[in-house]
């Protein structure tokens, strides 16, 4: 028994990641430079620039548990406007897609008052619009308004600065690995309840966070919603990313034929130890560029006919058994 996915949605697209460094305590002073590095994404570059542009998880704030609280910022009514189509069913979801992005549909202008409550809403916003790029703009903390809940949370904007994704971390970072590091994030934040995949003008992409890229079946199902690409801001750690972080990129690509592209923060010289080595794979496991653990800015392109040849070549899409394990379609 075969089984179908939607056709992926990919067009040429010249990505860059960036992998900032110079976060600190001063928010004013990492928009600041996050801005800077966007612009600078988007101008420079072998081919001219960058049509998409990647930040790395937690840009605006230092990384750990203790500085969630005082860096989170509140995303008022935003919840209520964006449309995620993560709800759809794989079998309808083009259909109900189309439906539901008829005119643009799904981005969402970023209200006043939203504008005034996060400073990182507002920096992102007028830097997508200002640069003429799709922004996926790492994480934040982000405190819910109603419940006071803290969540490690995605924003994506398009060329108008508007919001077209919205995605809260959805497994938590917990571990113990005797003698080398604990960390919790569960101490402080909660997880989201919820798939991303998005459309843009380059095509569909599912997007995750850090830990999230451990769990196969999140690009799995972004797979079989069509996207064509994982987008994965993330912060693996000196213990943990020489052992799985381009591992997991690499599993995570040729599981679904799909691009991966791990954006990571520079290490810095004291705090959290981050890996670094931002990281774009190819559909068949083969890392088209990778970095040290520097600050730096790394540019490359999708390129459609290579998932296209992939996935003709090895057509593992229509051959999964969801007749012989349907509990991973469910």
């Amino acid at each position: 028994m075969s089984s179908t996915s939607p056709a992926f949605k990919l067009s040429p697209v010249r990505i860059a990641l960036v992998q900032l460094g110079q976060t600190g305590a001063d928010k004013s002073f990492n928009l600041k430079h996050a801005r800077e590095s966007v612009l600078r994404a988007a101008k420079e570059g072998p081919d001219g620039g960058a049509d998409m542009v990647v930040l790395p998880e937690c840009f605006n704030s230092p990384y750990g548990v203790q500085f969630f609280s005082t860096y989170a910022e509140t995303l008022p009514g935003l919840f209520a406007s964006v449309k995620q189509r993560n709800t759809v069913a794989p079998a309808d979801a083009d259909k109900q897609w189309a439906i539901d992005n008829k005119d643009n549909a799904h981005a969402v202008e970023p209200s006043p008052a939203l504008l005034d409550a996060s400073e990182s809403v507002r920096m992102l916003s007028g830097v997508a619009k200002e640069a003429n790029v799709v922004l996926v703009g790492g994480s934040i903390p982000e405190r819910d308004e109603a419940s006071g809940k803290l969540y490690n949370t995605s924003l994506v904007f398009d060329k108008q600065g508007r919001i077209i994704a919205v995605h809260r971390k959805l497994h938590l970072f917990d571990i113990d690995i005797p003698g080398k590091m604990t960390f919790q994030e569960s101490e402080t934040l909660t997880p989201g309840d919820q798939i991303t995949v998005f459309d843009c003008d380059y095509g569909r992409f599912g997007l995750a966070i850090c830990y999230d890229l451990r769990f196969p079946e999140v690009a799995m199902v972004s797979a079989r919603l069509g996207a064509a690409a994982m987008l994965y801001p993330g912060a693996f750690n000196t213990t943990t990313g020489p052992l799985a972080w381009e591992l997991l990129l690499r599993a995570r690509a040729v599981d679904n034929q799909m691009y991966t592209v791990g954006c990571s923060p520079a290490r810095p010289p004291e705090g959290y130890p981050a890996w670094g080595h931002s990281t774009v794979v190819d559909p068949i496991a083969q890392v088209v560029t990778t970095t040290d653990e520097k600050e730096t800015i790394l540019w490359t392109q999708l390129d459609p006919e290579r998932l296209k040849e992939v996935r003709k070549v090895v057509p593992v899409a229509t051959q999964r058994r969801f007749d012989v394990y349907p509990n991973v379609a469910n």
